[in-house]
């Protein structure tokens, strides 16, 4: 299974996790912002009246406009909201949020044109419904058809990947260490409310994402305000440590050692990219669905779709960080191995020098820190060896205590090779910076709910992975049906429902890091595709500007 782990981790390092991804969807959505003059800035205000629009109602399809925004959002709208925010200014510093900012300006573009095409090309099925996406304009406009069936293929791989097995799982585990709920509970009651709703079709999911994505939005922004608010007084130098380091980096604050403009360019982009979807293919599968003869309004509505998601959403989440200081404070938690390196040498934050030499080797610039090499002697859970620094998220650790699996101080010897602690059946715990959903959380305790406020997480993180559950399962049902027609598709709705329900109780690394393959070869093609047809683009919109 661990070898299984390691080649996925390695084909993913060449398509999705590698450097020059984030900056070719970056290069396509500034390509089409320019060549199609700012239709963000241009159809903005149109995009809300066309959201709105009950005419549309008698045109062929089978959800409204209104309905089919809300499914494609509950499908973006996710846990990358809540720890991916976290995750990047941890990385990145709060400049990380501008360059979050600048991909979803961009990115409005790429759905606008991913879904007026996906909408143009769509097609009516054997059972009355609408079926569409990027499979279909690369095999009917295209004639790709080989590049149509690889995207359907990892559009089904990324709905169990993406869609079913590790949203439950993070619902699982929020409900378990918030509620002591177990997650076989969890995963029963989930999955029957699941199948409930898609066995029902895009109508029922439609009626369901038209109710749940309004509720959990405004539940989220009424939470994050009131939280803010609270530290209000910290809102204009969080607004200005955003905008400072844009083209200087952040810099070094508390236990936050600093990021370089690099990484916290590298950083926002790649968390606002893969926040909002924009380029994937995924959104433009839902919006086919959209009752209206006209794809160019379908694709002014779904340029909300990154504004709503990340602009609005992903910025109450980094004020909300910012503003409660949470986010360069080192608080007591178990530290993860991954995220684990011992120094040789004795470093001090508040020693510049030290400081400076750090911030070159946490981001990856030329550095004179060495990795220790070698065994420590733990006794009674407290490290002997006094010569070594230990660096967990990016910080140093301080108050370190080593544990047995009973919770017992661990005496014995510690294994380290290269910087990194080889696991031994050893809990390690301390103070150091916290990052993703667990620096979300601790930020939301900060206002005026208290210890209450992990709770709006909580129940944020249930509503928002739910949701992207139910929408996952309608992209991957479409292309079940270009692929195999639409007699396949329950086969298909009952392996996900068992795959839901399963993975709430068993690990799911597996189908996760296939999945991040997975959705390379949905974005990648589907860039290629919108590029080949940037005329037809370019043309769909004069004739929709000349009506």
């Amino acid at each position: 299974m661990e070898s299984i782990n390691q080649f996925l981790l390695f084909i993913d390092s060449l398509l999705g996790s590698a450097a020059y991804f984030p900056y070719v969807l970056l290069f396509v959505g500034t390509f089409f912002t320019i060549y199609l003059k700012f239709p963000q800035i241009r159809y903005f205000r149109a995009s809300w009246k066309v959201l709105f629009d009950k005419e549309s109602q008698k045109s062929p399809g089978d959800t409204s406009h209104f309905q089919a925004l809300t499914t494609a959002l509950s499908g973006t709208v996710g846990t990358g909201n809540i720890g991916g925010v976290g995750l990047a200014i941890y990385l990145g510093g709060p400049a990380a949020l501008f360059w979050m900012w600048m991909t979803a300006f961009v990115g409005m573009t790429t759905k606008y044109v991913e879904v007026t095409l996906s909408h143009k090309y769509r097609v009516q099925t054997a059972d009355g419904t609408y079926s569409g996406g990027p499979m279909y304009y690369m095999d009917r406009k295209l004639n790709m058809r080989w590049l149509a069936i690889i995207f359907a293929i990892a559009v089904i791989v990324s709905a169990f990947g993406i869609g079913a097995m590790p949203q439950v799982n993070n619902i699982a585990q929020a409900m378990q260490s918030s509620l002591s709920i177990e997650p076989i509970i969890t995963g029963s009651v989930l999955s029957i409310l699941l199948a409930l709703v898609i066995i029902g079709g895009i109508q029922r999911i439609a009626k369901v994402t038209a109710k749940i994505v309004p509720f959990m939005a405004a539940m989220y922004i009424i939470g994050g305000v009131a939280v803010a608010t609270y530290q209000i007084d910290n809102i204009w130098p969080s607004i200005q440590a955003i905008f400072s380091g844009v083209f200087t980096g952040s810099a070094a604050v508390g236990g936050f050692l600093g990021a370089s403009f690099a990484f916290a360019f590298s950083r926002g982009v790649n968390r606002g990219l893969f926040s909002n979807e924009a380029g994937a293919g995924s959104s433009p599968i839902a919006h086919a669905s959209a009752k209206t003869t006209n794809p160019v309004n379908e694709g002014k509505v779904a340029l909300l779709e990154p504004f709503i998601d990340t602009i609005i959403l992903c910025t109450i989440t980094g004020l909300v960080i910012l503003s409660s200081n949470v986010w360069h404070q080192k608080h007591q938690n178990q530290f993860a191995y991954a995220d684990l390196y011992v120094l040789e040498g004795q470093y001090s934050e508040n020693v510049a020098q030290d400081q400076q030499k750090l911030f070159a080797w946490l981001n990856k610039q030329a550095h004179e820190v060495v990795l220790f090499d070698g065994s420590l002697q733990v006794d009674n859970g407290k490290l002997v060896e006094s010569d070594v620094t230990i660096v967990h998220a990016r910080s140093i650790a301080e108050a370190v205590q080593f544990t047995n699996l009973s919770g017992q101080p661990y005496s014995g010897e510690l294994v380290v090779k290269q910087g990194k602690v080889e696991p031994n059946h050893i809990e390690i715990s301390g103070l150091s910076l916290i990052h993703s959903t667990a620096l979300t959380a601790k930020a939301f305790n900060q206002g005026w709910f208290g210890d209450w406020g992990e709770y709006i997480v909580t129940f944020a993180i249930l509503l928002f992975a739910f949701s992207t559950s139910i929408s996952w399962s309608y992209y991957g049902d479409r292309a079940m049906v270009y692929l195999f027609g639409s007699g396949s598709v329950i086969y298909f709705r009952m392996s996900y429902i068992l795959g839901f329900f399963v993975a709430a109780i068993a690990d799911t690394t597996v189908i996760w890091n296939l999945a991040a393959v997975a959705v390379a070869f949905m974005t990648l093609p589907n860039l290629f595709a919108i590029m080949l047809l940037h005329k037809d683009i370019k043309q769909t919109q004069i004739e929709n500007e000349n009506r």
